[in-house]
């Protein structure tokens, strides 16, 4: 799942306006959830939308590899078959995530609290990411750990033959390690709690209602998320639908404001409430953003989003916002770059440690574009204008949400702008190239990789 060591440049620039209705892969975090939650269900689960990346194909072959039978139809419909709760099998390889953060980080939950042993790896961004906020709980619940320094892979697990439910306080926003805890509690006797002062996405906690597990959300006094889950239960297998991916809707959604006179339709979007900050934002700029069709499926909402080309004005991002749109800061900044004035970004810290340190990554790429921007330790503030220059080349750092978001920047800007290495882009959003090329989008390899 690694990627080579040849980097694969790609270069866009300015080509019109974007017109047109299209539809962006399935929602990663559900694509993720949808094929662990199958294998720990006794019986079938199919999946139909999966978000077909590098990032969730790794997850397939993990959960394959403790004993899950999964198996992609000609129609695009996956098959899970699972193997039920309490009854995963060891690996017999070592068990290689690419660059799937999410996914690590959840199969280390679930392997925990089972008396089995895994080693992990993954690509040169994912062994520099750090995996202490989740192996540190699970090692409060009797998991035994072996990791490289600093608790970064490779790593390798033994879950508890007696595994203890836990109380945890998640000490900063991340739905990841929330989740990690919870998945642990399934195979934990007793109550498993995980207190959240600032809520995060809750497609665990939605998610494992629906396969059957029994747990509750509720707030306490100081108005913070207190998730009990009641652990060995028996998973019923689903027929999930992936919804289009918000995160990777950001995309489109940004460049079509950005790029005078366009006008495009992203259909059948997830609209979770924790999931729809940077739409949010967008509109508080002076986006023409409208949602139209909303519906429900699975517990989730879902609607088509209606964007136009529009003049955006700076604004200051309030930090409790953060949380619902942490992965969308980076295209967020591109648009800060043609807004009037001033954007400032604070709350950011987790931007540290996501794929690259994409809060350094964005700014090193602005400045590259001759867009002025200051970074502080924890904050991005991005003086916009209606004309950038562009022309710049932008060093990516294995991170596919860096690379898009240049990509975007590209389309708006007076001189192509180059990311370093474009294919990245298939950890989350394999059709990124071809989808934008069909609403009239200049994307080219560099010369050197055509030739």
């Amino acid at each position: 799942m690694s990627h080579g060591p040849l980097p694969a440049p790609l270069t866009t620039r300015s080509a019109g306006p974007l017109t047109g209705t299209i539809r962006v892969p399935g929602d990663k975090s559900i694509s993720h959830r949808s094929l662990m939650f199958g294998a720990l269900a006794v019986g079938r689960t199919t999946v139909s939308g999966l978000l077909e990346s590098e990032d969730v194909l790794a997850t397939a072959d993990a959960m394959r590899a403790v004993g899950a039978k999964i198996e992609r139809q000609e129609d695009g419909l996956y098959v899970v078959d699972g193997i039920g709760l309490g009854s995963l099998l060891e690996p017999d390889h070592v068990i290689d995530f690419g660059n799937a953060g999410t996914g690590v980080r959840l199969t280390m939950g679930i392997i925990g609290t089972h008396d089995i042993a895994a080693t992990f790896v993954g690509d040169a961004s994912l062994s520099g990411r750090p995996m202490g906020r989740v192996l540190d709980p699970l090692r409060d619940m009797g998991t035994s750990v072996v990791a490289r320094n600093g608790d970064r892979l490779p790593a390798s697990i033994r879950g508890a033959k007696q595994p203890l439910p836990l109380t945890y306080r998640v000490p900063m926003p991340s739905a990841q390690v929330k989740s990690a805890v919870l998945l642990a509690g399934l195979n934990a006797p007793g109550i498993t709690t995980v207190i959240e002062p600032i809520a995060t996405r809750d497609h665990t906690e939605k998610m494992l209602t629906g396969f059957g597990a029994d747990i509750s959300v509720t707030l306490n006094e100081a108005g913070e998320r207190v998730i009990k889950l009641k652990g060995q239960p028996e998973l019923k297998p689903q027929d999930v639908e992936v919804p289009g991916d918000p995160s990777s809707a950001a995309f489109p959604i940004v460049a079509a404001l950005i790029v005078p006179g366009s006008d495009v339709t992203i259909e059948n979007v997830l609209l979770n409430e924790h999931r729809t900050g940077l739409i949010k934002t967008l509109i508080e700029m002076g986006g023409d953003i409208q949602i139209v069709n909303k519906r429900n499926s699975g517990g989730e909402e879902l609607g088509d989003i209606k964007v136009k080309s529009s003049q955006l004005k700076g604004i200051t991002v309030p930090p409790k916002r953060a949380p619902s749109m942490i992965d969308e800061y980076p295209v967020l900044a591109v648009a800060a770059a043609f807004a009037q004035g001033d954007t400032h970004m604070p709350g950011l810290d987790e931007l540290r440690v996501k794929e690259s340190d994409r809060l350094a990554a964005v700014a090193r790429g602005l400045e590259a574009n001759g867009i002025p921007c200051v970074e502080g330790e924890d904050s991005l503030t991005v003086t916009g204008g209606a004309n950038q220059i562009g022309g710049g080349t932008v060093v990516t750092h294995l991170d596919h949400r860096i690379a898009m978001a240049f990509m975007v920047l590209g389309m708006a800007a007076h001189n192509p702008v180059t990311a370093d290495d474009g294919a990245v882009i298939a950890t989350s959003f394999p059709t990124f190239t071809s989808l934008f090329s069909g609403l009239g989008a200049d994307i080219q390899k560099s010369a050197s990789e055509a030739a």
